[in-house]
């Protein structure tokens, strides 16, 4: 039944895929971005050598399919801001549903597992700070008050692992979020978020193989706020977010008060575009440097291999698509309901996209055909 239910689904977007009416015809604003003395250059599509026929296609497809629940398009290429588009739909806090939200650029939304991408850049800050001394540094040195969980075998888990989720640890993050035995639910609900995803088994060694687990990323925010002596949303704001710009973001706390760094963070759609551009420009923003450009390497270098043909590097997906039988690498952040954070250098790009598909089977197309079938496609020679 979720097959066939999937398979209308994409024939539905597929029959949808032909608008490429030119916008003026369409009766539909082409998107272009307001001036908000955010820090970001302003422009057009076309100024930013894009097809502004084939890129504002997108919004009178996604205006026929309601069902994609699309909140936020937004591109940006050769360092401006070109092209924004909002849309109302149901939206949803960490799970707390909002109903019909009126998003716009100001408005913050849901990143879930971007949330990770950012972590990773504040793990590079914090190394370049000198407050972690390597990524090959062991997990148990920075909490020993886990020490009665230590095993021979265990001491072999190393910040690199988090990082790029190897962890070796016994843990299953494709049981539905909603059900209670999820691990990552269980993380967040545990008095002792850290302890409880020490003491998982380790199933396997540590950086034998790639397994998605949010609880890694936990524990790299637990490191920062142990190295900084601030909790991680503080560590987040003077280092990354006001360097930025970043004046205004939420990040969702669990139980035990500290921030969820695996799916917490809320960001409004033009503010995780700073992030974007940031790692498109190896770590600067504006001409000022806030994380070094090494760790931005290798941070999108592929360090392992993941899963549905990508690969992984410091909390960052990597993959590929092709325009005109060119092969142009990506790093992408991902987080569940259709939240995209895409940086392409091979065409100077960022794309942020911000949905509700949290519990939807197209969660992962409608995304992705944004992506490749009308932002890729719109570059001009």
């Amino acid at each position: 039944m979720i097959f066939a239910r999937c398979a209308a689904a994409f024939a539905l977007i597929t029959l949808n895929l032909g608008a490429t009416l030119p916008a003026q015809a369409q009766g539909i604003a082409c998107g272009t971005p307001a001036a908000r003395n955010d820090g970001w250059k302003i422009g057009t599509a076309a100024s930013a050598g894009l097809d502004d026929t084939r890129l504002c296609a997108v919004t009178k497809w996604l205006k026929g399919l309601p069902q994609a629940n699309i909140h936020a398009v937004v591109v940006a290429r050769r360092g401006t801001l070109a092209f924004e588009q909002y849309f109302a739909g149901d939206d949803e806090i960490w799970g707390r549903p909002l109903g019909k939200v009126e998003h716009g650029p100001a408005v913050q939304h849901d990143l879930r597992s971007i949330s990770k991408s950012v972590t990773g850049l504040l793990v590079g800050i914090a190394l370049d700070r000198k407050l972690i001394a390597s990524i090959d540094e062991p997990v148990f040195k920075f909490f020993p008050e886990q020490a009665d969980l230590r095993t021979k075998e265990k001491d072999h888990l190393l910040i690199r692992h988090l990082l790029t989720m190897s962890t070796g640890l016994a843990w299953n993050e494709n049981i539905p979020y909603s059900d209670p035995a999820n691990p990552e639910r269980r993380m967040t609900d545990a008095p002792n978020p850290y302890r409880f995803v020490l003491e998982q088994r380790l199933a396997e060694p540590p950086g034998k193989e790639f397994n998605y687990n949010g609880g890694a990323t936990q524990l790299l925010a637990g490191i920062i706020q142990k190295v900084s002596g601030k909790p991680l949303e503080t560590f987040a704001r003077e280092t990354l977010f006001a360097p930025l710009g970043i004046t205004e973001f939420t990040w969702v706390k669990m139980p035990n008060g500290d921030a969820s760094a695996a799916s917490g963070l809320r960001l409004a759609p033009r503010d995780l575009a700073k992030i974007g551009q940031l790692v498109l420009a190896r770590g600067q923003w504006n001409g000022r440097r806030i994380v070094s450009a090494d760790w931005i390497v290798q941070s999108t270098t592929p360090q392992i291999e993941a899963i549905d043909f990508l690969f992984y590097g410091y909390q960052w997906w990597l993959g590929r698509s092709m325009l005109d039988k060119r092969e142009l690498p990506w790093s992408a952040g991902m987080g569940l309901g259709g939240q995209r954070l895409f940086v392409v250098p091979g065409l100077d790009l960022v794309v942020v996209i911000n949905a509700g598909l949290y519990a939807s089977p197209i969660q992962r197309w409608v995304p992705w055909e944004i992506f490749r079938r009308y932002v890729v496609n719109a570059m001009r020679p």
